[in-house]
């Protein structure tokens, strides 16, 4: 599993975002002038983030973006997972029902199944909050990567 440049800067933003919450939209111009990421790119992150609910957007002067719920309630695998999808090590592990015709005999999938239980439980048991409070820590409210 490797996870892409999508996902890597969906996580920035959200921390962007948590860190800069002052109850009023935030502006892609200035998330992007703070994370070094093209506007074009925040755009198409930011509107799958907002399809999935995790963000609120308003258009016009005052628009922007902003968290639709506190970090503490966002799991950074729920974020992950809107953006790169199943997070599964391979494809037989994707949705809910297994559908490998080897399935029965197949002495790795255990092995597989694991992975998946481990690295799903790790990026679960962290949230937004998480990432914000160790990014103040190290860099305080001057955060960008």
């Amino acid at each position: 599993m490797k996870i892409s440049t999508k996902g890597r800067y969906a996580l920035r933003v959200m921390i962007d975002l948590a860190i800069h919450d002052t109850g009023e939209y935030v502006a892609l111009k200035d998330i992007s002038a703070r994370q070094g990421i093209t506007v074009k790119y925040l755009e198409q992150i930011v509107t799958t983030l907002g399809k999935a609910g995790l963000l609120r957007s308003m258009r016009g002067n005052n628009g922007g973006h902003r968290l639709a719920k506190k970090p503490e309630e966002y799991r950074i695998g729920d974020i992950l997972r809107t953006m790169e999808g199943d997070l599964a090590p391979v494809e037989c592990l994707q949705g809910d029902e297994n559908l490998c015709p080897k399935a029965e005999e197949c002495s790795t999938l255990k092995f597989w199944k694991g992975l998946d239980d481990v690295v799903n439980e790790y990026v679960d048991k962290f949230t937004l909050r998480d990432l914000v409070t160790e990014t103040e820590k190290n860099f305080g409210n001057d955060y960008s990567i």
